[in-house]
């Protein structure tokens, strides 16, 4: 069963925390964090990414931007513009993305359940974006990006959060992006123990839904420290992780397109005559598919809707029945040349949230040659792959909206 315990929770002043609360680090570039902090003095992205005060040239992994991250968030509770809760608190953290709205249980979960298949993965993570977020981790002695994880909904816990919500938030803020965040902090003993409670007994499984790199650097720490523990007990801060625990009826998940460069020296309608040895192709003004197993293909200016004829997949393996695993083996791979969509050069993956015009506007440009809106992949089908031990292609899933960060730190 599920470890989620309260924490001290380094956080923002009341009146700071729209100032404070950040974009995570992963959803923009240098370029793009210099321009949203350079008005904003105390905004978080100075400790996420701090390459922004430093000159563009510097290395991005370099100790210099590890150091600098540090010293911002040591600024940060120096001015007294965030301080530690003085008892372990839960958090509940919800987020209104125009008809959409999302609770969920901020936490720290157990590293050992982590290693222990208790929270459970679909996707590989890479080892050099490990390494980042240990050194992040370990020079701030802090979290300060949550694990996204989600689980099946429990009644008991959503008894707890109508209540808790029902009263008067810590936080309440519209970002800039139109994005509602508000925060409610649990601080009653009781509350907190029977929220411990309804995991331990009632939640077998965890599931990382966002933020593989994060949770295995979490995990990956604790493991190091307590070999380097002779008085380890179990208790220590550094056993534990940050996540924000939303449950899967609330989760929204978008589409993951997918752009390709070129055609392999073919024209549209030879491209059309190659893939419909495996695909049923009808020209079409709709731009988005609207099942499993359809797609909606650009090229040549003009929209197709196509799908795989059966026999092309196995629709009973977790894996192989997933859109991403149909359209990479019969399409991508045979005919485009997208062998390792890891590493691959040729492919671009886009954000659901930027939408078909965003799509139109690459092939258009010239630079790529077609395009694929895929269907979203619904939250069973990242269980069902999970709990077969097995892992998604990659860029499966598209979640929104994003956490913020800087909203709470689990220190160390």
């Amino acid at each position: 069963m599920s470890v989620v315990r309260p924490f001290r929770g380094l956080r923002p002043s009341r009146n700071f925390a729209e100032k404070i609360a950040s974009p995570p680090y992963d959803v923009l570039d240098s370029r793009e964090a210099r321009d949203l902090v350079k008005d904003n003095p105390l905004s978080f992205l100075r400790v996420v990414k701090p390459e922004v005060d430093l000159a563009p040239e510097v290395d991005l992994y370099s100790d210099q931007v590890y150091r600098q991250g540090a010293r911002n968030l040591r600024r940060l509770m120096e001015d007294g513009l965030m301080a530690q809760d003085g008892n372990p608190c839960f958090y509940f953290y919800r987020q209104i993305m125009g008809s959409h709205s999302q609770i969920g249980l901020v936490a720290s979960v157990s590293a050992e359940d982590y290693d222990n298949d208790v929270i459970k993965k679909h996707e590989f993570t890479r080892k050099e974006k490990e390494e980042d977020r240990i050194r992040h981790i370990e020079i701030q002695n802090a979290q300060c990006g949550p694990v996204f994880l989600t689980y099946p909904d429990l009644n008991g816990l959503d008894v707890i959060q109508q209540a808790v919500c029902a009263g008067e938030p810590e936080y309440d803020f519209t970002a800039d992006d139109g994005i509602r965040h508000t925060f409610w902090v649990i601080s009653d003993l009781e509350t907190s123990g029977r929220i411990s409670d309804l995991f331990k007994s009632d939640v077998p499984f965890l599931y990382v839904a966002d933020g593989h790199h994060r949770s295995a650097s979490g995990a990956i720490i604790a493991r190091r420290r307590k070999e380097a523990n002779p008085g380890h007990t179990g208790n220590e801060e550094y056993n534990y992780f940050l996540a924000v625990i939303f449950p899967k009826s609330q989760m929204k998940i978008l589409a993951y397109n997918r752009v390709v460069k070129d055609l392999k020296g073919r024209t549209t309608r030879q491209l059309i005559q190659e893939i419909s040895k495996k695909f049923s192709i009808e020209k079409t003004d709709k731009k988005e598919p609207s099942k499993n197993q359809e797609f909606s293909m650009y090229s040549g200016g003009d929209w197709y809707t196509i799908k795989p004829f059966a026999g092309t997949f196995s629709g009973n393996d977790p894996v192989k029945s997933l859109d991403a695993s149909i359209l990479q083996e019969n399409l991508l791979n045979p005919v485009l040349g997208v062998d390792n969509p890891r590493t691959a050069t040729n492919i671009k993956f886009v954000g659901g949230i930027r939408g078909t015009a965003e799509l139109e506007k690459l092939v258009d440009s010239g630079n790529y040659s077609v395009a694929f809106s895929m269907y979203p992949t619904s939250v069973d089908q990242l269980i069902a792959v999970a709990d077969s031990g097995n892992v998604m292609p990659p860029k499966s899933t598209w979640f929104e909206p994003k956490l913020r960060s800087g909203l709470v730190v689990h220190a160390l």
